[in-house]
């Protein structure tokens, strides 16, 4: 089962052509467009919580009713995957996890400060054709000041669903850019179609300052029990205390992949970047032999962290 980012986002298709390769490897692979994503229903804005997140996936595994998943979460999927793995009335129904790239997975991981991977293709591609939002100045004005804090994602001054509408893939081109190597700023492709693009800017802002606000979670996570492995990108756009704090608090993770050559979107289409992160995945969830070293391992996480080249 994979879990996209965004967080309120609907489904890229990068991601249904990884997806498609995963299938294509005899896995039954199934996805959904969380609440407010893609084409699924909006929410009251109060009602975008990452506990409510977390209870949608449960509710999913549940109706599914195939027993217990193998679930894949990508960036801030693999928040809630990792908030999940906390939850025992979640875990019941998880037999492995994969945590790819993950945001912070609580408030006091969302304070942590520290350095990014390897340089990103940010400020180096191409600005992204196309009509932006953001060119409008009510709409520049309102999805700024909600990012600064300074006006509430529940804004009447621009309505959830107006918002959503007005939102393009243009107005995400440094975002996007920022999960990319730097090497690849000159050929960065399409992650969505015109048709496909669904991104709730408020809804997003909404969700991250339910994480941002939330306890630490480390004391339940230490008592995970579920197999679980951390993919790391060489030119992550995440904070990599996010994703060593994961490490260092879950002792159930049994092998940590770090993927050489690629950004925060690793599964992007590029040279054979699909089917590298793909042998990655399908090695852990049949227990075969990792197909890198096993790094960072918990012990080596501080001279990960120092180590910036």
């Amino acid at each position: 089962m994979y879990l996209n980012g965004g967080p309120v986002r609907g489904i890229s298709v990068l991601d249904h052509r990884f997806l498609q390769l995963l299938a294509g490897r005899g896995y039954d692979v199934y996805t959904y467009e969380q609440a407010g994503g893609g084409r699924s229903d909006l929410l009251p804005m109060d009602q975008y919580t990452i506990s409510r997140s977390v209870r949608d996936l449960n509710a999913f595994i549940h109706r599914l009713g195939k027993g217990k998943a193998d679930v894949l979460g990508f960036s801030s999927g693999a928040v809630v995957l990792t908030r999940a793995l906390a939850d025992p009335s979640v875990t019941t129904q998880l037999h492995r996890a994969i945590i790819a790239e993950p945001g912070p997975m609580d408030g006091p991981t969302s304070r942590i400060t520290g350095h990014t991977g390897r340089p990103s293709a940010r400020d180096l591609a191409p600005s992204m054709t196309g009509p932006r939002s953001t060119h409008i100045p009510r709409y520049a004005v309102a999805f700024g000041l909600m990012r600064l804090g300074l006006l509430t994602p529940d804004s009447k001054l621009i309505g959830q669903a107006e918002g959503d509408n007005a939102f393009t893939a243009a107005d995400l081109g440094s975002d996007t850019a920022s999960a990319y190597c730097a090497r690849d700023a000159h050929r960065i492709p399409s992650e969505d179609t015109p048709q496909n693009f669904s991104f709730s800017p408020a809804a997003s802002l909404r969700m991250q300052q339910t994480v941002k606000e939330s306890p630490s979670i480390a004391p339940q996570l230490r008592r995970s029990k579920t197999p679980t492995m951390l993919m790391i990108a060489e030119c992550s756009s995440q904070i990599r205390q996010w994703e060593t704090t994961v490490l260092a608090s879950d002792p159930a993770i049994q092998r940590t992949q770090y993927m050489p050559g690629v950004g925060h979107h690793m599964w992007n289409g590029l040279d054979d970047n699909n089917d590298r992160a793909a042998s990655v995945v399908t090695a852990f969830l049949q227990g075969e032999p990792t197909p890198l070293p096993n790094y960072p391992t918990r012990e080596e996480i501080p001279a990960f962290l120092r180590n910036r080249e």
